[in-house]
């Protein structure tokens, strides 16, 4: 049997929708935290997937070996635990025991990663870097129909 390839998908902007926790939130918190709302006790577990995220991590999980990638803030303690309750409450069994939290994502091998950034090592990933929310990736579709045609 052939191995299958490994998808490695970011959290924060690509499964789930960062700023929908905003309304939300305490907004003295959002005040006092402007600039670092990823500090905010508790924002990581306010939040939305990202249109078409559940369906599209399923698909993956399916036709890839997916896992998540996301890096967590130092400064924010609950957000380790609220992105893994995050994942178990919207992604269930196609993410069980595949959240890895790292701030060195080039450490990380495999065929592709799907990030809206190129910071925390995205930049320096050894496979092949899908720049989610850039022009020719804009959103999940796109993503899933490059990964049928180039992958599958």
């Amino acid at each position: 049997m052939k191995e299958k390839m490994i998808v490695y998908v970011d959290m924060d902007n690509v499964l789930v929708d960062f700023a929908s926790a905003f309304d939300k939130i305490d907004p003295d918190l959002l005040i006092k935290h402007e600039g670092d709302e990823d500090e905010i006790p508790g924002i990581f577990s306010q939040m939305d997937p990202m249109e078409g995220a559940v369906e599209a991590f399923e698909f993956l999980s399916e036709q890839f070996d997916t896992y998540i990638l996301s890096t967590a803030p130092w400064e924010n303690p609950s957000a380790w635990s609220d992105k893994l309750n995050w994942v178990k409450q919207h992604l269930g069994k196609s993410a069980y025991k595949r959240l890895i939290l790292t701030h060195h994502k080039d450490l990380n091998r495999g065929g592709v990663l799907i990030d809206d950034r190129l910071k925390n090592g995205a930049q320096e990933f050894p496979g092949k870097l899908i720049r989610f929310g850039s022009q020719a990736f804009p959103d999940w579709e796109h993503v899933i129909e490059h990964m049928r045609k180039k992958y599958m």
